[in-house]
């Protein structure tokens, strides 16, 4: 009986994206294919070629800021959404709009996020945004009391789907 052979690239990298879970980078994607990896070239021609022949699936291939992980395309949402029975977290404008504001004026001290909104962010707000993983304290600002200043994490970035903070749709001034 002989070994079978080696599948292609694409099928080892389709095989670990789906087993992982989570966005891999291609430190992660090299390190799959043990002793003899491809070099980054040729792992990035692999992952094209699988982007390809995903394209009209009900999976994809997408790059986010942690790398590359497969998921649901957006035009099969709502078939897959009815797997679960409990609806997707709901947040508040409050909310919704501190985020924007971190998201769109890192690093930014809860003082600046009052100036803008016109009401300070609660605490439950700051929690609630915490505990998701999409802002941390990015460090101190270099004024009295050393406020903290909060910015977006990676976990942020791939949740919405951007690989870069650089991908946010641009912010219209709206006169006041």
């Amino acid at each position: 009986m002989s070994a079978a052979a080696e599948p292609a690239p694409e099928v080892i990298l389709e095989a670990a994206l789906l087993a992982a879970g989570t966005p891999l980078d291609l430190a992660q994607l090299q390190a799959v294919f043990g002793d003899d990896p491809p070099d980054r070239a040729s792992l990035e021609a692999a992952l094209a070629r699988l982007e390809a022949q995903l394209a009209d699936r009900g999976v994809e291939l997408c790059r986010v800021a942690g790398g590359w992980r497969l998921q649901v395309p957006e035009r099969c949402a709502p078939w897959v959404a009815r797997l679960w029975e409990e609806k997707p977290a709901r947040y508040s404008r409050a909310v919704l709009e501190t985020l924007a504001i971190i998201a769109y004026r890192q690093p930014v001290t809860r003082a600046e996020i009052e100036a803008i909104r016109g009401v300070p962010p609660s605490t439950a707000i700051m929690q609630t945004l915490q505990e998701r993983g999409w802002i941390r304290v990015a460090g101190h600002r270099d004024s009295p009391g050393r406020p903290a200043v909060f910015a977006t994490t990676r976990d942020f970035l791939d949740h919405f789907n951007l690989a870069s903070l650089d991908e946010l749709p641009t912010l219209t001034e709206h006169p006041e």
